[in-house]
């Protein structure tokens, strides 16, 4: 697939959004597979649900681990941090880039709290973020109900669905398949049960 026509031009550095990347059945084949994962595979987090498959996070590195069907072979080179969405939208918030160089001065009137665009994720989309939208963007879900289309939104030319300024969209449960490529991993493997 040639990911170039999908980037964004109303982001930052780099991001590409595709939707309807994977079909119908295999959303519900992810959302089955998620949901008849065993209890100790599940962590429990503020007002979300997650699990870790392919490796177990350490101060050292990932401890690698078999990853289960279905499973994706990840992004093509790092940093990239790519992302499905199933069963559900959201909204993912940016805010403005973190400075990291002393030397840097932030020539815009918002505070750090401003967020300066939203993408939409779709079910079934896929989201690619490389170089200053990984590094530099600080990113997040509000915690609501129901999602307002603003002009903030910077892929709506994109999306599968025509949304328009203003509309409400109503979140249900969403299950994000979030794949990262982590350069320091141990072969050393932990065995859990028996």
């Amino acid at each position: 697939m040639d990911f170039k026509a999908y980037r964004l031009e109303e982001a930052p550095p780099t991001v590409y959004y595709v939707p309807d990347f994977i079909t119908s059945e295999e959303e519900d084949k992810i959302i089955s597979n998620v949901y008849a994962a065993p209890k100790p595979k599940w962590t429990q987090l503020s007002n979300r649900r997650l699990q870790n498959w392919g490796g177990i996070p350490h101060v050292k590195g990932m401890i690698t681990e078999k990853i289960p069907e279905p499973h994706l072979d990840g992004p093509l080179f790092y940093p990239t941090v790519t992302t499905i969405s199933c069963g559900s939208h959201t909204m993912l918030d940016f805010k403005r880039p973190i400075l990291t160089d002393e030397n840097e001065t932030d020539t815009s009137d918002h505070g750090p709290d401003t967020k300066i665009l939203s993408l939409l994720l779709e079910r079934r989309s896929l989201l690619i973020l490389q170089d200053d939208m990984y590094h530099k963007y600080m990113h997040s879900i509000a915690e609501v109900e129901d999602d307002i289309v603003t002009d903030k939104v910077a892929n709506l030319k994109t999306c599968g669905i025509q949304y328009i300024q203003g509309q409400t969209l109503k979140r249900s449960t969403r299950i994000s398949l979030t794949i990262r490529h982590v350069p320091r991993t141990s072969r050393f493997q932990i065995r859990l049960g028996k």
